[in-house]
């Protein structure tokens, strides 16, 4: 039975690997272990057993805005769910934070749309999430598709 649940310091090295197995691979940006251990909060993941087979994470950016990031499903687990599930767990975890936006870059779009997410164009997003992207191999080329997300959250 998969169980979806907040990570913790015991996973990091499992969703290195996995995170890393799909960036050699051009589908994400590669993420270190030091990175994943600052932001071992940020991180759900979804356990068969003691083997992590997907993670997620939520970042936040703002008092508006966060980001999905890092979804990876192992290969041997895709196409039963659990990354809409995961994505729905995000938007959640958002709603429940108040936050009002949530965005992602991807290169399965069509897997956000499935979860309510709209395309936008990237130049839409404010400059703080390009944060991350100078690091990316295909800096200042990006090719991934951006989607938002409103959760209905009302700053008070």
């Amino acid at each position: 039975m998969v169980k979806l649940e907040r990570a913790t310091i015991r996973d990091v090295s499992q969703i290195h690997r996995l995170v890393n197995f799909f960036a050699s691979r051009g589908k994400m940006l590669a993420r270190s272990l030091s990175e994943i251990y600052e932001n071992i909060r940020d991180y759900q993941v979804v356990r068969d057993g003691e083997q992590v087979i997907a993670c997620v994470a939520l970042h936040v950016m703002w008092s508006d805005l966060a980001e999905i990031k890092s979804l990876a499903v192992a290969e041997s687990s895709q196409k039963q769910g659990i990354g809409e599930r995961m994505i729905r767990s995000c938007l959640a975890e958002a709603k429940g934070l108040g936050i009002s936006t949530v965005f992602c870059l991807t290169y399965k779009p069509e897997l956000f749309e499935r979860v309510g997410f709209s395309r936008i164009d990237k130049m839409e997003l404010p400059n703080k999430v390009w944060t991350e992207c100078y690091r990316c191999p295909k800096f200042p080329n990006c090719d991934e598709v951006a989607l938002t997300y409103h959760t209905g959250a009302q700053l008070d």
